[in-house]
């Protein structure tokens, strides 16, 4: 499992991104082994990080996202 999307900030990677870092961990583990996934949970902490429901829907659409661009 990569957990190549940040939970800690708003900041929303790109799909290309994404695709990049699934690529390089594929030369060292056959890609069939490989998902994509956030870093962590939302609320990794007892405060929670400073990141809107929105955000955290954007950030696990684009999960989804690149899930189906790398794997179809």
């Amino acid at each position: 499992m990569l957990g190549l999307v940040t939970t800690k900030s708003p900041r929303l990677e790109t799909a290309e991104e994404l695709a990049a870092r699934i690529r390089e961990a594929a030369r060292f583990v056959a890609l069939e082994r490989l998902a994509v996934s956030p870093q962590c949970g939302f609320s990794s902490s007892i405060l929670g990080n400073r990141i809107s429901i929105e955000d955290q829907k954007q950030k696990l659409r684009l999960v989804v996202q690149t899930a189906r661009e790398v794997w179809a």
